[in-house]
């Protein structure tokens, strides 16, 4: 909505126009009224969206993410919610919604978005004439404090089994329907031997017919509980991998790049391999866990039955377990061995593709041909030793259950002989003896699975554990209106794992609306003062401060609305030019994008374009060039019209004429901002006022800008920039 006090012939700015939606604004009102305030922004930052909308399920992930617990619940009259719950967010009719306060027998006072914290009293007729029947109910999570910490609980993995836990109830299901199936099975060899020991020898078809109608209607009793059990399991198997595909994508979406992985490659690999751990929680061997309890029933039966005809299951169970368990040992070594060779190929191919121009021009691709080679076939190798290893545990448990088949019989003629067994009971005990052996050959592929599975979960758990810039413990304060200053404070920084530091005690402040210019060799540490002034990495010793607040204290959606950054690397990604200026702010509109693309110099080369704003960019902004997708990403950095612009070699890949008709435009636009331009282009310090030169981590110089420059060329100043 714009603003009332911008006059008509005024440019809005995404400052004028309220881009969050309804929803998000009652989440926001509601974490007020909570006592922990968190801006629109930090809420709508990391939760999916499809065109600009956010559904009340994304709402109540983000809800989630705050430390409130919130729910989807259908009231269908608005007295039927209790005054208990409340406050909560009614869904309103034209994607509208409210926070609905109290109720009184006419009345209702509600919170509306666009009103702040004014509370309004409406009709309830009114309100109930535009509510949908739909609320969100929330509620403050209960955390206890640090003392409580001191107990060191066991929490790895918490993500994942935590899910899994969540979809007890229908495992439950699945444990009743295993019960009754493993019941029914008794039914059938129970069925035979009446046949024979009953049936037959008195030629009684009429108990035959009342068996066969009997077991008849097991059969299909059973065949409907097997399907509702595969149901089940796929249902709690397609559920959790949604759950636990969102939450790995959402922690490494908000991983810190200072701790993230060098390579690519092996993030998608560790990835791609939550696959295998999926299979393993929804496979139809899984059920096979749960029928092992009933093995047992199945031997005390056939004892009943024969009795000694179930001494060789006896031996057999031990014997297939051990077996199994013995062959983990050398098969964890080749599954730990696939996984490492699997990684280095996912690199290697991200490599590749990425790299594909250099290669050629390079000449380089028998090199590349042979090294792909060479780790396809270690990977090969591994996955063969692998299937191997888990061929030998599902056949030996096959030749031990055609064993005990023949043991059972052999066992079962003599007890015949001796009168003490009937040729039913033997064919009976037989059929239960190979049902009680199926479990035990299903588990024992399952093992097998078992090591794949834990490589995949230790790997995910690996990544789960990188330090997220939205700690769950951390309550991130909204600050409202900030000074648009920059101060960092002994700052020193150094990645993970390493012990060279790359910024040593680096101090600096940038009053409101100062223009600083740093220039220094390459690898003296630029790039990575500007990230940290962005949050994207976090000082070792020392802090950066906005406006006297400590980053850290900030939520990062915050900041970055906060804080503008134009990275170096100019990234793009499939799809329209619109969509990518527009990338972290899709509900802009048309006007704002235009007038961003106007200051990055986007207008020079698509209005030549027929297709426009629409016009397709490819991947990586492949149908781009160099210049083009840098006019891009400043577009992209300027459209939330932050009040700090740090910029990051922002004309490195354009031309002299493109480069001084940015530069001019950026005078304008960034004339009341605080600027940062980090370049080795010394037309582009035509925009600062000041100059700092870094070198090896260090501040070296720090002054006026003319001052420093006619000091490097009288020589006052001796250092190689």
């Amino acid at each position: 909505m714009a603003d009332s006090r911008v006059k008509a012939d005024e440019r809005l700015t995404p400052k004028d126009i309220d881009y969050q939606p309804p929803l998000v604004i009652c989440l926001s009102i509601i974490s007020r009224l909570f006592g922990k305030p968190v801006s629109s922004a930090t809420l709508k930052a990391g939760i999916p969206q499809k065109d600009g909308v956010i559904t009340a399920a994304s709402i109540v992930r983000s809800a989630e993410r705050i430390g409130i617990t919130a729910k989807t619940v259908f009231r269908e009259k608005l007295t039927a919610i209790t005054k208990l719950v409340l406050p909560c967010i009614l869904l309103l009719r034209g994607g509208n919604a409210c926070v609905l306060l109290d109720t009184t027998k006419d009345t209702a006072r509600v919170m509306v978005p666009g009103h702040g914290m004014d509370e309004t009293e409406v009709p309830l007729a009114r309100l109930e004439a535009e509510y949908t029947g739909y609320a969100i109910l929330c509620r403050r999570k209960s955390r206890l404090d640090k003392r409580a910490s001191e107990l060191k609980l066991l929490k790895t993995k918490r993500w994942f089994w935590g899910v899994i836990a969540h979809f007890w109830p229908i495992y439950r299901h699945v444990m009743v329907a295993s019960i009754m199936t493993n019941l029914i099975i008794v039914a059938s060899p129970l069925f035979i031997m009446n046949v024979y020991d009953r049936v037959i020898p008195n030629n009684a078809t009429d108990t035959l017919w009342v068996l066969a109608l009997g077991i008849a209607v097991a059969y299909m009793f059973d065949f409907l509980l097997k399907n509702l059990r595969t149901y089940f399991v796929d249902v709690a198997g397609r559920n959790a991998d949604v759950l636990l595909g969102s939450k790995i994508m959402n922690h490494l979406m908000s991983a810190r790049l200072d701790h993230m992985p060098e390579s690519a490659g092996a993030v998608a690999n560790n990835i791609r391999e939550f696959e295998s751990l999926r299979e393993f929680f929804s496979s139809s061997s899984l059920v096979a866990l749960i029928d092992l309890p009933f093995l047992f029933l199945f031997i005390l039966l056939i004892y009943y039955i024969g009795g000694p005809i179930a001494y060789p299951i006896f031996i057999a169970v031990p014997v297939v377990v051990l077996f199994g368990i013995f062959l983990q040992i050398p098969f964890q070594r080749i599954i730990e061995s696939h996984y490492k060779e699997s990684t280095q190929k996912n690199a290697l191919l991200f490599e590749i593709v990425q790299g594909l121009e250099t290669i050629k021009t390079s000449m380089a691709e028998g090199r590349m041909q042979a090294r792909w080679e060479n780790v396809v076939g270690m990977s090969a190798e591994s996955n063969s030793r692998a299937k191997i290893m888990a061929n030998i545990s599902i056949s030996f448990s096959v030749f031990i259950t055609q064993l005990v088949s023949v043991c059972v019989v052999v066992i079962g003629v003599y007890l015949i002989a001796k009168g003490e067994m009937t040729v039913g009971g033997l064919i009976a005990g037989n059929i239960l003896a190979s049902r009680s052996m199926a479990p035990l050959s299903a588990v024992a592929g399952l093992l097998s699975r078992f090591q794949q599975s834990r490589m995949a979960l230790n790997a995910l758990d690996m990544l789960m554990a990188m330090p997220s810039e939205r700690p769950e413990d951390k309550e991130a304060f909204h600050y409202g209106t900030i000074e648009p200053s920059l101060t960092i404070t002994d700052v020193s920084f150094s990645y993970p794992g390493t012990d060279k530091a790359v910024l040593h005690d680096v101090n600096l402040k940038l009053r409101p609306g100062e223009k600083v210019g740093i220039v220094g060799r390459t690898g003296a540490g630029k790039s990575t003062l500007g990230k940290l002034c962005v949050g994207l990495y976090q000082p070792v010793e020392g802090s950066v401060q906005v406006g006297d607040i400590d980053l850290r204290q900030m939520d990062v959606a915050d900041l970055r609305r906060k804080v503008g950054y134009i990275s170096q690397d100019s990234l793009l990604f499939y799809g329209t030019l619109k969509d990518n200026i527009a990338f972290g702010l899709p509900e802009a509109d048309d006007q704002s994008i235009n007038h961003a693309a106007e200051i990055a110099g986007v207008n020079d080369f698509v209005r030549d374009h027929p297709a426009g704003f629409g016009m397709m960019v490819g991947e990586r902004g492949t149908s781009l060039s160099g210049g083009q997708r840098q006019a891009v990403t400043i577009a992209r950095a300027i459209l939330p019209d932050p009040e700090i612009l740090i910029m990051d070699e922002p004309s490195s890949n354009m031309d002299n004429q493109s480069e001084y008709r940015l530069k001019e435009r950026l005078r304008r636009h960034a004339k009341d901002k605080t600027l940062i331009v980090i370049t080795h282009r010394h037309s582009m310090l035509d925009l600062v006022e000041r100059l700092v030169i870094m070198d090896r981590g260090r501040i070296l110089v720090d002054g006026p800008k003319k001052a420093v420059l006619d000091g490097l060329k009288t020589g006052k100043i001796k250092i190689s920039v």
